[in-house]
C-alpha cells in the first residue's frame, strides 16, 4: 500500500489544507482532504500525515496490508519523522509527537520517503482543490 500526502498554505501562514491518497496496486482506494484555517506550510504537511494515519488506524480491519510506503514532498517533515532532524518548533513538536503516537498503534512499520513535488501531483491537487473551495 502506498500513501501520498501533502499540505500547503497560501501565505505562510495563511489559509491551509492537507490531503492524502491511498493506492493499492496502483489503484486509488481512498482519498481525503481537510481545510485547516490559518496555518503554516509545515503544519499543513504534518496535518496531512496525521489525517492519513488516523484513516489507517480506523480502517486497519478493512485494509490489512503487509507493508506501507508513505510518500511526501516535504523533505523537512520526512527527515523529522525518520529521526534525522530534530524538531525545534514548538507547534511542530506537538504534531511530531501525535505522529509518533499513531505509529505505535499501526502495524506493519511505515516507511516514510521524500519525493519530488512532481511525483506528488494527486495529493497536491486535492490540497489546492480544497483551498479553492474555501476561498
Amino acid at each position: 500500500m502506498d500513501i501520498y500526502s501533502d499540505g500547503g498554505a497560501r501565505g505562510n501562514p495563511g489559509p491551509a489544507a492537507s490531503a492524502f491518497i491511498v493506492l493499492d496496486d496502483g489503484n486509488v482506494i481512498y482519498k481525503d482532504s481537510k481545510f485547516l484555517g490559518k496555518a503554516t506550510n509545515n503544519v499543513a504537511e504534518y496535518q496531512g500525515v496525521l489525517l492519513a494515519l488516523a484513516w489507517l488506524v480506523n480502517s486497519s480491519i478493512q485494509y490489512p496490508v503487509s507493508s506501507i510506503r508513505f510518500f511526501m514532498d516535504s523533505e523537512l517533515i520526512v527527515h523529522q519523522i525518520n529521526g534525522h532532524y530534530k524538531v525545534k518548533d514548538k507547534k511542530l513538536k506537538e504534531l511530531f509527537l501525535e505522529v509518533q503516537a499513531f505509529l505505535k498503534k499501526i502495524q506493519p512499520k511505515i516507511i516514510f520517503k521524500n519525493i519530488p513535488r512532481t511525483k506528488n501531483k494527486l495529493a497536491d491537487f486535492l490540497v489546492n482543490k480544497t483551498l479553492d473551495e474555501r476561498s
